[in-house]
């Protein structure tokens, strides 16, 4: 199961972390990703990061801004995002497959994703 937390209601150029626990599997052998969708709007994939962090993806949206982390041993990964921007609004979800992230397109697609979380609202305001 994996539980999401950390959103919240900002302005714009404030700073929010969130936090995704995955219980119930072997949080090290899972790639995790962090997704979000505003409404109206498709799915993005917002970052991701290997078993070991020594890859990640960011969307060129993001690039710059976010960061995607992972404590292990505490089965969690984490989206620092600094500098939120009015479009950065969305539900934000975190995901896990169970294969590792070598840097190249594959596992950068949600479809590619076995477990979600509930989802977390994060809304800038301008």
């Amino acid at each position: 199961q994996l539980q999401a937390s950390g959103g919240g209601l900002v302005q714009a150029g404030d700073s929010l972390r969130l936090s995704c626990t995955f219980s119930g599997r072997t949080f090290s052998t899972y790639t995790m990703g962090w997704f979000r969708q505003a409404p109206g709007k498709e799915r993005e994939t917002v970052a991701v990061i290997s078993w070991t962090a020594g890859s990640r993806y960011y969307a060129d949206s993001v690039k710059g801004r976010f960061t995607i982390s992972r404590h292990n041993a505490k089965n969690t990964v984490y989206l620092q995002m600094n500098s939120l921007k009015p479009e950065d609004t969305a539900v934000y979800y975190c995901a896990a497959v169970p294969s590792d992230y070598s840097g190249s397109d594959h596992l950068r697609d949600a479809n590619e994703y076995d477990y979600w979380g509930q989802g977390t609202q994060v809304t800038v305001s301008s």
